[in-house]
């Protein structure tokens, strides 16, 4: 029962984050084709995502406080499926920015609902760094499906629309297998009494180099396939790396899942925040070497969703259960935010100097953020 939630919790993942926000990489170039858009409109796209994910973030410890988190997890992931697909239905920026923020809201209820269950599923197990793995590991199944399917419908430009439905009929069948597999997990809302605050200061450091995290990686997963087609890099290629970043995010469940049951300080989100300036610095410096794409996306892939199961285990080590919610809102929180300026700053920098140069900003602010996180100390000793 436990490996069967922890996969269906996966799925979840993969809709809020794999498809609702990762597949629209795949979908830039043959929009910005289509509507002519500059890189400041295609990373403002992402960068409204991010804000209606920070309100949807903000209204969790409300929302968790009243209802249980499967059933916000259920709902945000259905009504993400809904609004996916209805992005092939309009044109207008206007239109289009209403339904990226929205499907930023319902993703955050979902992912910040998941997150909640995977950590309760993951208490008092041996495993619990695998379980955790496993759920934001599933991510990468949103983008291998996504980078399998949307290739072939993008050879005309004009044809994006049915790539937006085709991710909204993915996300639907995922959230319904959801639904079957994890009947048995709950986690009711709690009273007054049983909830605690999460010590927000003493967790400075930690939530200080997320913000980071969320500000510099974000422009990579935003404009990588742009960079990789202006590179001159063609639809082979660019679909073989999805695929190695997708397949990265899912080994990433067991390549880390010891790191994040022993890290109770910031040590563990430094070292994966360096790895990560690592690779985007990469293709900053060297775009048209094949060889060097691919170690780029293996290694940005095994370990950028790594970074958030990270804090959920920061969460887990350092606070008492009654503030598991309020901590991964927090984390939540502050990653929303730096994913908020991330597209809008490198969509800018692409503007006036090239998309190489806004990759080389984002890799000094991912390095910001391991410098940042190794400052961080356990809260709780063991």
């Amino acid at each position: 029962m436990k490996l069967g939630a922890a996969l269906g919790l996966a799925l979840a993942a993969a809709v809020s984050l794999g498809l609702a926000r990762f597949a629209y990489a795949l979908l830039l170039p043959a929009m910005r084709e289509d509507l002519q858009w500059s890189y400041f409109t295609a990373g403002a796209m992402n960068a409204v995502n991010a804000a209606g994910y920070l309100a949807g973030a903000l209204a969790m410890p409300w929302l968790l406080a009243r209802i249980d988190a499967r059933r916000v997890l259920l709902a945000g992931g259905a009504g993400a499926a809904l609004l996916l697909a209805a992005h092939a239905l309009v044109r207008d920026n206007a239109l289009l920015y209403a339904l990226r923020a929205a499907t930023g809201v319902a993703s955050a209820a979902s992912f910040v609902a998941g997150g909640v269950l995977a950590a309760r599923l993951a208490q008092g197990s041996a495993s619990s760094g695998l379980v955790l793995g496993l759920y934001y590991g599933g991510t990468g199944l949103g983008i291998v499906v996504a980078a399998l399917g949307l290739p072939p419908l993008l050879l005309d430009a004009s044809r994006w629309p049915l790539g937006w439905f085709t991710i909204g009929a993915l996300a639907a069948l995922a959230i319904a297998i959801t639904a079957s597999t994890t009947r048995a997990l709950h986690a009711p809302p709690q009273a007054a009494a049983q909830r605690a605050a999460f010590p927000w200061r003493p967790a400075g450091w930690a939530l200080a180099g997320y913000a980071m995290f969320g500000l510099g990686y974000i422009g990579y997963m935003t404009f990588v396939i742009t960079l990789l087609r202006d590179a001159g890099h063609g639809a082979v290629t660019v679909t073989a790396f999805y695929i190695l970043l997708g397949a990265g995010v899912i080994a990433s469940s067991w390549l880390w899942a010891g790191l994040l049951q022993r890290m109770r300080g910031g040590g563990g989100l430094a070292l994966l925040n360096g790895l990560l300036a690592t690779a985007t610095a990469l293709l900053a410096l060297w775009p048209e070497q094949l060889l060097l794409v691919f170690v780029s996306g293996g290694l940005f892939g095994s370990v950028f969703l790594s970074v958030v199961a990270s804090t959920t285990a920061f969460v887990r080590h350092n606070a008492v259960p009654a503030a598991w919610a309020a901590g991964i809102a927090a984390f939540t929180i502050v990653f929303a935010v730096g994913q908020i300026v991330g597209p809008v700053l490198v969509g800018m920098i692409a503007d006036a100097g090239g998309l190489a140069r806004g990759f080389g900003v984002s890799a000094v602010v991912l390095a910001s953020g391991a410098l940042l996180a190794a400052l961080q100390r356990p809260i709780i000793r063991p």
